[in-house]
């Protein structure tokens, strides 16, 4: 139906008790096969990313010492993972998976990322679990291979997506939404094109009145030829750290506004997965699934 990068090095292992459910990468396409909402043959593994595409958006020196293994126990611990090669290996696996999902969109329409979502990291740092900015890395190559001249960036994160506004910030190529929770994580914002900062505890009906009203605004100032997609599903009310009050209806509602919208404009989008850490694993999946029925039935 359309192409979907997965994630081949999801087993990676996280420190005990660690609150990131890497199950979720094995578990999704699972459940898309099942219900026959994607075949085998929908599914793509990227190799490695060339370093050049990184150093597009991402210092140079920074990319570098992450590659080598050579950041610092700090810079780690703001990450949130051990500093292995896999690490490296699997970053630069879901950028690329990132990256050719988008060229695919180009001529499907659509295409996803299991994985990726990885908006907090920044120019010359990662934090919060990001290292490599996928959907960052592949705008960036759009651009510079004249795929698209206009990018519009949707992140629904309940994060703002803080590393991706910092990375655009002066490149009038890509603009940069970010609607998310204004006591949260990242506590120091920076600035995207346009922000929408929702309080604690937010309910569908205001959350999706609020993105109603933003969506054709952006639509009507940005004129985007390319859309990426952050669809992270930690909005949710059953979220550990979300401090959101949406339900797993509300969320899907929101993802039909995003693929209808792209739709009807005739916008190819690429859409990552980004976070979701509900206690129960079902919930996630749940939730994620949803992004992928309401494709299936708008493209």
């Amino acid at each position: 139906m359309f192409p979907i990068a997965f994630d081949p090095i999801y087993k990676y292992p996280v420190p005990e008790g660690h609150r990131f459910p890497m199950d979720k990468y094995e578990l999704l396409p699972l459940q898309l096969l099942r219900e026959g909402i994607a075949e085998q043959s929908d599914f793509f593994s990227s190799e490695p990313l060339a370093i050049q595409a990184i150093y597009a958006v991402h210092e140079r020196e920074y990319a570098d010492r992450f590659m080598q293994g050579k950041l610092s126990r700090q810079e780690m611990r703001r990450i949130g993972f051990e500093q292995t090669p896999l690490l490296a290996e699997r970053e630069l696996r879901i950028a690329n998976g990132t990256l050719q999902g988008a060229l695919k969109a180009l001529n499907t329409g659509i295409a996803f990322n299991i994985a990726g979502g990885t908006h907090h990291a920044s120019r010359d740092h990662g934090e919060g679990f990001c290292m490599i900015n996928d959907q960052a890395v592949a705008a960036q190559y759009l651009l510079d291979h004249q795929k698209a001249k206009q990018i519009l960036i949707i992140d629904l994160d309940v994060h703002q997506g803080n590393g991706t506004a910092n990375i655009f910030s002066d490149n009038p190529g890509v603009f940069t939404f970010s609607m998310h929770g204004k006591n949260n994580y990242p506590f120091r914002k920076e600035k995207s094109d346009r922000d929408v900062a929702l309080d604690d505890w937010t309910q569908d009906d205001t959350y999706l009145r609020t993105l109603k009203e933003v969506l054709p605004e952006l639509m009507e100032k940005v004129h985007p030829d390319f859309i990426f997609y952050q669809a992270g599903v930690d909005i949710l009310q059953t979220d550990k750290i979300g401090r959101m009050a949406c339900t797993i209806q509300g969320c899907r509602q929101r993802d039909e506004m995003v693929f209808q919208m792209a739709r009807n404009h005739h916008i190819p989008v690429q859409c990552s997965m980004g976070g979701g850490y509900s206690p129960q694993l079902r919930t996630i999946l749940e939730a994620h699934a949803n992004t992928f029925r309401v494709a299936a039935q708008i493209f």
